[in-house]
């Protein structure tokens, strides 16, 4: 049984673009749909929930068992899956001001945290969201933001359990790759 990772895909227009930079990493991954999503075993070694043109907030927004997954393997949010993390946790989302858009960079970087190992402060990522992450759950604690998005990234404590606003599979943030 070989090692995989999947993507869970909620209508991004990025979802195929994280397979590709995932793959550039040598690493196997099967994109799936939310709505339909296989039998977790062994050979999934972490999920990656993708962005949306949805929002969290939408009565019927798209939306999947997180615990389950959270007790297989490790996880990552990108943009509206950290905003259905940050939501289904007991955090808070909201409409933003301003759709964020474009070119931003991390004014906060946690050294600590091994998902931004070789991320320096002031690198450029790339944002793209109508709705914020204004509260965190209560278990986690932010790990990257920039001048206008507090919360660039979060982390759910004792949970190898991750998320980011921006977009880190786009050409245009510098650690992308690394990340």
């Amino acid at each position: 049984m070989h090692q995989k990772l999947l993507i869970i895909d909620f209508g991004s227009q990025y979802t195929q673009l994280i397979a590709r930079r995932v793959r550039e990493q040598n690493v196997y991954c099967e994109i799936w749909p939310y709505n339909h999503i296989p039998a977790l075993d062994a050979s999934i070694q972490g999920i990656i929930l993708s962005g949306s043109p949805h929002s969290v907030r939408e009565r019927n927004a798209p939306a999947v068992d997180l615990q389950g997954m959270y007790a297989h393997a490790p996880v990552l949010g990108i943009c509206y899956g950290a905003q259905l993390i940050a939501q289904k946790g007991g955090g808070n989302v909201e409409k933003s001001a301003v759709r964020e858009y474009g070119r931003a960079h991390l004014s906060h970087v946690s050294k600590k945290e091994a998902l931004l190992k070789g991320v320096k402060k002031g690198s450029q990522v790339w944002m793209s969201h109508g709705d914020t992450i204004t509260a965190l759950p209560e278990d986690a604690k932010i790990i990257a933001g920039t001048k206008d998005v507090a919360v660039g990234g979060f982390k759910i404590r004792k949970k190898a359990v991750y998320g980011v606003q921006f977009h880190p599979e786009v050409y245009h943030s510098e650690y992308g790759a690394r990340l």
